[in-house]
């Protein structure tokens, strides 16, 4: 177990410092890109507050698109965009812009899917005071949906983690990459078991940290 750890700790250490980097920061880009997605799809729909087809047609067949494929081949498909915005195809900053394409799709419908819970009353009676669609979005839907929003971004940040992990196959640097240099190529089963326990700690305390933080925003409790 010491030679273990003399050997692997730093580098496990590093890669879970890479791992988290390039989850959160992904996290974070991609809802930028995709919390407007989601609720342009809420706004735009044929119940939505100011309904517009074509858009909301057009962004769904994007969304979906995206969505539906695999996250290793889009992760090879959207190499020469990757390099050409990092410079490189290798290593955890590489790693967040397919990371951010797979996942902001997928916020979106996570958003989505947040925002069509709101009852319909509290929608009617701030159109009712006059409130503007963009004011009925920020302060009756966002604020409503908080606790929904907050448990999708804790689903959102783990799904992101598993698929960081995936990465590790073309050197995308973290615990994933560890993992498959060290424990899968070179048979040593403890590096593998380690990392893949490091993960589901890590995943574990996302979705602790996102529960209670949901449970500390929902205003109804």
């Amino acid at each position: 177990m010491d030679e273990f750890l003399r050997e692997f700790a730093p580098m496990l250490a590093e890669g879970l410092l890479d791992t988290l980097y390039m989850t959160l920061f992904s996290t974070f880009l991609a809802y930028v890109l995709g919390l407007p997605v989601g609720v342009l799809l809420v706004v735009t729909d044929k119940d939505g507050l100011k309904p517009h087809a074509a858009l909301n047609r057009v962004l769904g067949i994007v969304v979906n698109i995206l969505r539906s494929i695999p996250f290793l081949i889009l992760l090879i498909a959207v190499i020469p965009f990757t390099r050409f915005v990092v410079g490189t195809t290798i290593g955890s900053s590489a790693t967040v812009v397919p990371l951010v394409i797979a996942a902001a799709p997928f916020i979106a419908r996570l958003v989505e899917s947040s925002l069509k819970e709101i009852d319909r009353g509290a929608i009617e009676a701030a159109t009712a005071m006059g409130a503007s669609p963009w004011q009925i979005v920020y302060k009756v839907l966002l604020p409503e949906a908080r606790p929904s929003l907050i448990l999708g971004a804790a689903i959102s940040v783990t799904t992101i983690l598993s698929y960081s992990a995936m990465a590790g196959i073309v050197g995308g640097g973290g615990l994933g990459d560890i993992a498959i240099r060290y424990g899968y190529y070179r048979y040593r089963t403890n590096v593998m078991l380690v990392t893949v326990a490091i993960l589901v700690i890590v995943v574990q305390i996302f979705q602790e940290v996102g529960a209670k933080a949901a449970k500390w925003g929902d205003k109804r409790l």
